[in-house]
């Protein structure tokens, strides 16, 4: 899997450890496998001595479904716009996070079986 941002139909956009689901028969994903998926919050700021229209961002990671103990979620291709490559700052905003959320010894055999 491989850091990666990813837009939602909803305008949601996410960070996570992202991986294509593809039938054995097919070329294309038929759906992708988000690990640990953040949604990128974003916020206009601005200081009182900046110039006009200069302005800055506050980025902030929040869970994405707060209230579930599930790491993993498959997405359907047909609610993703399109995945991209995050800057390197927020990949490496996400890679800091992520470090209280790996996976631990005793949750390495959860598969996705009991979806």
């Amino acid at each position: 899997m491989s850091i990666k941002l990813t837009l939602l139909k909803s305008g949601e956009t996410l960070i996570s450890e992202t991986k294509e689901l593809v039938a054995e028969d097919q070329i294309a994903p038929v759906s992708y496998l988000v690990q640990h998926p953040h949604l990128v919050n974003i916020k206009q700021v601005t200081a009182p001595d900046q110039k006009e229209g200069d302005f800055g961002i506050d980025v902030t990671l929040t869970p994405w479904i707060i209230l579930t103990s599930d790491t993993e979620m498959v997405l359907p291709t047909d609610w993703v716009v399109t995945i991209v490559e995050p800057m390197s700052s927020l990949k490496q905003m996400y890679v800091d996070k992520s470090k209280t959320f790996k996976v631990t010894e005793g949750n390495e055999s959860e598969k996705l079986e009991s979806i």
